[in-house]
């Protein structure tokens, strides 16, 4: 499937990995919506990114919103590609404080809620305007790129609801690919490790300088557009179907 030519929508795509993805699609012909709840970097992005760029503000877990992002990317064309970035953190929080008191529940529920439920309503809806394509030479209407965290495989104490809610990412990207294969709809993940964000760029460099020595090769943070490079070929390549690809150097995170 060729990027050029095809329309696109990226959430989370303000910033980060997701801003990396963007600017990769429309670096090879595609036309981006971006999808993310800050209104000013969305700004931004498109005032980066230019005419093949538009910004909706939207929350994943709003159907409509997202709805109204999908129509807006299919003004420019047939929606062939998706990559979904947004999400949060979670608070590192363990089951049993100190005291043995438990964790809150609302805590770990609101991390499922975004990063699960979020990842979910973002997949079947768009999922619903692919499937409406018609099929090109190499057999695709489109293909879906999700995103996990390597803390779905090894996540660190505290990490409880984040890791839950990327282990589910995970779990729902084989099924998903055998259940969209009807339709010709093509899902994989990424599981993206220690990543060079905004958020790590708010700590201090000797911080960000341990992180990166944890990583075995190529001893730093990964980059946005190491990110967004996989995501192109997981858009583009017709034989990928239903991976999680760990995107880490290796690296396999510690229990702290």
């Amino acid at each position: 499937m060729r990027i050029d030519g095809s329309s696109a929508l990226v959430t989370g795509g303000a910033s980060g990995l997701g801003l990396a993805t963007a600017r990769r699609i429309t670096d090879r012909g595609g036309r981006v919506v971006i999808a993310d709840i800050s209104e000013e970097q969305g700004a931004k992005a498109v005032a980066d990114l230019g005419d093949a760029a538009r910004f909706v503000r939207a929350d994943v877990t709003d159907a409509s919103a997202v709805e109204a992002a999908l129509d807006a990317a299919r003004e420019h064309g047939p929606l062939r590609c998706v990559v979904h970035c947004a999400g949060r953190g979670g608070d590192r929080t363990r089951i049993l404080d100190k005291d043995g008191a438990p964790a809150d529940l609302d805590t770990f529920a609101e991390v499922v809620r975004i990063n699960l439920i979020g990842t979910y309503n973002v997949l079947r809806l768009a999922a619903s305007r692919i499937a409406e394509n018609d099929v090109l030479d190499d057999g695709d209407r489109g293909a879906v790129v999700l995103t996990a965290s390597v803390a779905a495989f090894d996540g660190q104490i505290g990490q409880t609801s984040y890791s839950a809610s990327k282990a589910g990412v995970h779990g729902m990207t084989l099924v998903a690919a055998r259940d969209l294969a009807s339709r010709q709809i093509r899902v994989n993940t990424i599981a993206p490790g220690i990543m060079d964000t905004p958020m790590l760029a708010r700590l201090r460099d000797d911080i960000r300088e341990g992180l990166a020595a944890t990583v075995p090769h190529p001893k730093r943070l990964g980059a946005p557009d190491d990110f967004a490079r996989l995501a192109v070929e997981m858009l583009e390549n017709p034989y990928l179907n239903g991976q999680t690809v760990r995107l880490d150097g290796a690296i396999r995170m510690a229990p702290r």
